[in-house]
Parts: C-alpha cells; sequence; structure tokens
C-alpha cells in the first residue's frame, strides 16, 4: 500500500462557461486523514472530487499531492483511487475480476493480478464471494468490491462519491462503521463527498462544510458542531436554532422582535447567535425566562422529545429534550411556555 500524503488545494477554481461552481478554494487535508466534503445539492463538492481525481480540470489554482503538483496529470498518475456512486462494476465481471481489471489494463500477468485482487478481498472480507457477478451481490457487497478496486492502486488517497447514499439506513451505518475502521487500518487519506450531516459527523477527522462553491469551514466535526463560523453551517448542520441579533446597551444583545438578552457569549459584532436544540430550556409559563413562546408541536424520538416553538416576531425554533425531563413535566401542542437558555449556551457568529 502506497504511502499516505497530504493533499493542498490552492485557490482551486471550476468554471463552466459563465457559472463557477467552485470558487478559488484553499484547502489542506493532512496525511491520513478522513475528510467529509459536506453540503447542500449544488454547492461543489463532487465537482472538487473530480477535480482531485483528474476527471474535471481545473480552471485556474493547483492541486498538491505529498508535495507534488498533479493538477495536470492523468487520472491514472495521480496516485489517487475514485469510486463512484454508482460503483460501475463490470456486470459481466466476476467479483475477482472487476477488482483486478485495473491491472490487466497496466499489463500486469494473469496469476499476479489475479492474486492481488484475491488479497484485496480478503481485506474487505469479501473473498468468499470472489467468483460471483455483481447482480448477485446486495447493496453492501457491491460496495466493498468497489471499494477493493479501487484499493488495489495502491493509491496514496481514496476519493468517495456519496458511497453510502444508495444502502438502506440499517447498513448505511454498518457500512460507514466499516469504512472508518478500514482507512484507519489502512493509513491512507480518504476524501468522502456527502451531504449527510449525520455521515460526516461520524466519519471524519475534518468536516469541510461548503456552499455556493466556497468553504464555509472545515474543522473537526465537534468544532463545527459546537463553534459553527456561520449562520449557514449552524443552520446545515442541524441541531442549532439561528437568531438575528443586533447589538443592545449595557452589554445586551437584542432580538429581531426586541427582546433583550445577557450578551456574554455573543461579541459585539455579532450579527446572529447560534444555540444548541439541547441546551433550550422550557418551562412552565410564568418562570424566569426572557421568551414566551408557543409550542406547535411534539415528537417523540425515544431517547429524547423533540418540541417546536413558536415565538413571535422571530423564526421557528425547537428544543430537543431528555425523555426523562420531558415525561416529568410534560407539554403539549398550544400550551404557552417560558423559553431561553444559559448565556454560555449562547454562541456568536459575526
Amino acid at each position: 500500500m502506497a504511502k499516505a500524503a497530504e493533499i493542498e488545494l490552492v485557490a482551486l477554481t471550476k468554471r463552466y462557461g459563465g457559472v463557477t461552481a467552485v470558487d478559488g478554494i484553499s484547502l489542506r487535508i493532512p496525511a491520513g486523514t478522513y475528510c467529509c466534503l459536506l453540503g447542500p445539492s449544488g454547492c461543489g463538492k463532487t465537482t472538487t472530487l473530480r477535480m482531485i481525481a483528474g476527471h474535471e480540470q481545473a480552471s485556474e489554482g493547483d492541486i498538491i499531492l505529498g508535495g507534488e503538483n498533479i493538477t495536470d496529470l492523468p487520472p491514472a498518475r495521480r496516485g489517487t483511487a475514485m469510486m463512484f456512486q454508482s460503483y460501475a462494476l463490470f456486470p459481466h465481471l466476476s467479483c475477482l475480476d472487476n477488482v483486478a481489471f485495473s491491472l490487466r489494463m497496466r499489463g500486469v500477468g494473469k496469476a499476479e493480478r489475479r492474486d492481488r485482487a484475491a488479497e484485496m478481498l480478503r481485506r474487505v472480507e469479501m473473498e468468499r464471494f470472489a467468483e460471483r457477478l455483481p447482480a448477485q451481490l446486495s447493496g453492501g457487497q457491491q460496495q466493498r468490491v468497489a471499494l477493493a478496486r479501487a484499493l488495489i492502486t495502491d493509491p496514496s488517497v481514496v476519493l468517495l462519491d456519496e458511497p453510502l447514499s444508495a444502502l438502506d439506513p440499517f447498513l448505511r451505518v454498518r457500512m460507514r462503521e466499516e469504512l472508518k475502521a478500514l482507512q484507519e487500518r489502512l493509513g491512507i487519506s480518504f476524501v468522502h463527498v456527502t451531504h449527510s450531516q449525520d455521515e460526516a459527523m461520524a466519519l471524519s477527522d475534518l468536516v469541510v462544510v461548503m456552499n455556493n462553491g466556497r468553504i464555509e469551514q472545515a474543522a473537526t466535526a465537534r468544532e463545527v458542531f459546537n463553534h459553527p463560523a456561520t449562520a449557514f453551517v449552524a443552520r446545515f448542520i442541524g441541531g442549532h436554532n439561528v437568531l438575528e441579533v443586533a447589538p443592545g446597551p449595557d452589554g445586551t444583545v437584542l432580538l429581531a422582535n426586541g427582546a433583550a438578552l445577557d450578551g456574554q457569549g455573543a461579541p459585539a459584532r455579532a450579527r446572529h447567535i447560534a444555540v444548541r436544540a439541547d441546551r433550550m430550556l422550557v418551562r412552565r409559563s410564568g418562570a424566569a425566562l426572557p421568551l414566551e413562546a408557543t409550542v406547535r408541536s411534539v415528537e417523540y424520538l425515544g431517547a429524547t422529545v423533540a418540541v417546536g416553538l413558536a415565538v413571535e416576531g422571530l423564526e421557528p425554533l425547537s428544543a430537543t429534550l431528555p425523555e426523562a425531563a420531558f415525561f416529568a413535566d410534560p407539554v403539549r401542542p398550544g400550551q404557552r411556555v417560558a423559553l431561553g437558555w444559559r448565556a454560555e449556551d449562547m454562541h456568536g457568529i459575526a
């Protein structure tokens, strides 16, 4: 297996005519990192992945892999391997021959390429299915074969384009565990495109949140979740209430409806605050909390209960309450409640 290598994108840009799909992004992915490119459809994440792979030509900027500028190299000479969303397995070839195919194209002898393919299938625990055709495999099994085919070229980086999107929810969770374990065992970098926040948070050493062709934030999953850099990140990651604010007197901040809050945790230049839904405080009406709200909805989720809340003059809010705490003092739709949060749980966004 090739050694892991650092990836660096320098002012990388991709234009299609007058449309800019990727807008001058710069990013460093340390060697051996599991990195997820996360964002909504059309944000530029797949285009970025395809430029790293060499399947799209960069309009401007550079792609550096292990100190070598690979921007203009053909895909086969980059030291990367791409696993496509559709898996792209040849339907008429066995699993073994699918995995060995790239070695066959490189002129590797039959015995050697079959031995290496068999070893790769063993690594992904698919050796028992070596002679089966792709149509005889489940979606998860096909994914493992596609991954083995990507790994057989000894890449420094594996590129994955939404590899879990075709799987059912139970298998998706299991396969993301297996992907992370395999990446850690191999010690090479994986760059994984997804639009699933849960997937990115579960897998990533580095989460890169993209929007409109630009990087909004690149950090650990915990940093992104607890300290979103922008209002877009807070909203897209989910689990946050995002509120517009303005400076008030005596260090307070003013919400859009005029309510004043203790400004601790929100810098003077903050234009928004983010408060995690699980940090919201919901009490009976009349409690000493700054806002009055009406319960819009109650959803039982097992370990937690999601409560939708309406506050006059503000966007809809949500609170996530522990099951035991909710049922100790339950609320119902239409009920008036007091609402707030601790000052230290308020994160200011400039």
